[in-house]
């Protein structure tokens, strides 16, 4: 990209901001994409798929921003998400990745670290994406909505798709990014790998009442601040895999919210995670252990309080199954877990 092509880039990116800036921009982030169609169609059998039967170009897809057109298959791609990472890495072509976040390098986070190390790493910012010249950006949900704005206005399509904790969830977002990336019969393969995967869980995990299963509460201490895990969150996914019970969920947690001892106390949890790095998680470790208060907590009398690794249990993406599979071998030690742990194929 010339110098003079860059100064024109900037040059409309200022002027799009004065207008955003100017028209107070508070509506939808799918209202004014380019290539939006509104309403909506009817979707296909994959979620977000408007036309499964359409395997050419342009076609349209249906993210959480709304639908949009991509006139062709995309060779420059950003996701700007490190669960979208995960997923993209195990979908495309390596080289057709051209920008990650600076937490897609961190080991301790994510399950893609040592594929990315030479990859250029980009924030947010549109002009940043935009010096890159990426043919689609496909993120997360939290993707600030006045910034996709921008990148619309300058013809880059942005699709925002909601990673999901649940298996079937999970498949669903492998299968809808392999078709944004035009890689349809990789996506296939890999949603084959990743359910036969779960159903070995589902064969194993041993049939019983629910009041039978292990009482589990996923947390992580920050600033001398508990945050349990509830409803809707990875750890809370790989909890149900595991064949266990999410004590924060049945104590009507969501997310994942700051919590206190009392909490801790009162959902009676026969395991608990610890969801951070070694170092920090001994020390929170050591600190639950140590209380008194905590004393009659069944996990506490028990020592049965693990220290699991992040990127398997808080990042989101496939890659949870690595924590599902850890967590059956904590709650079911006497069953068979021959083939766990295996690494998952590569494009």
């Amino acid at each position: 990209m010339n110098k003079i092509f860059l100064l024109r880039i900037r040059s409309l990116l200022v002027i799009v901001l004065g207008v955003l800036m100017t028209s107070c921009f508070l509506s939808d982030p799918g209202e004014n994409d380019t290539g939006a169609i509104h309403p909506a169609a009817n979707p296909g059998e994959i979620e977000g798929i408007i036309d499964p039967s359409n395997h050419g170009w342009p076609r349209i897809v249906e993210g959480s921003n709304g639908q949009v057109q991509l006139q062709k298959k995309p060779l420059r791609v950003v996701t700007a998400s490190i669960g979208h990472d995960e997923v993209t890495y195990s979908l495309i072509p390596f080289e057709r990745v051209i920008g990650v976040g600076a937490i897609s390098k961190d080991p301790i986070y994510s399950n893609v670290s040592d594929m990315v190390q030479n990859v250029t790493v980009i924030s947010r910012e549109p002009e940043v994406i935009i010096a890159e010249d990426p043919d689609v950006i496909v993120t997360s949900i939290y993707f600030d909505a006045k910034k996709i704005a921008v990148l619309n206005e300058l013809g880059i399509p942005v699709i925002q798709t909601e990673l999901k904790s649940d298996p079937e969830g999970q498949i669903q977002n492998i299968l809808l990014m392999g078709y944004i990336y035009g890689e349809e019969a990789r996506a296939e393969q890999l949603a084959s790998e990743v359910r036969s995967r779960y159903d070995r869980l589902a064969e194993l995990v041993p049939l019983g009442p629910d009041s039978e299963r292990p009482m589990v509460l996923a947390i992580a201490s920050f600033s001398n601040q508990f945050y349990g895990a509830g409803q809707g969150s990875t750890e809370g996914g790989i909890i149900a895999v595991a064949g266990g019970r999410n004590a924060g969920a049945i104590a009507g947690l969501e997310g994942n919210p700051a919590i206190g001892l009392e909490s801790i106390i009162s959902m009676m949890p026969e395991v608990i995670l610890i969801t951070q790095p070694e170092e920090s998680g001994r020390a929170v470790r050591n600190d639950l252990m140590a209380n008194t208060a905590l004393s009659d907590v069944p996990a506490i009398k028990s020592g049965k309080v693990y220290i699991v690794e992040p990127k398997y249990f808080t990042t989101l993406s496939f890659w949870n199954i690595l924590g599902a599979e850890k967590l059956f071998t904590i709650l079911w030690p006497e069953t068979p877990n021959t083939g766990f742990f295996r690494p998952f194929s590569k494009p």
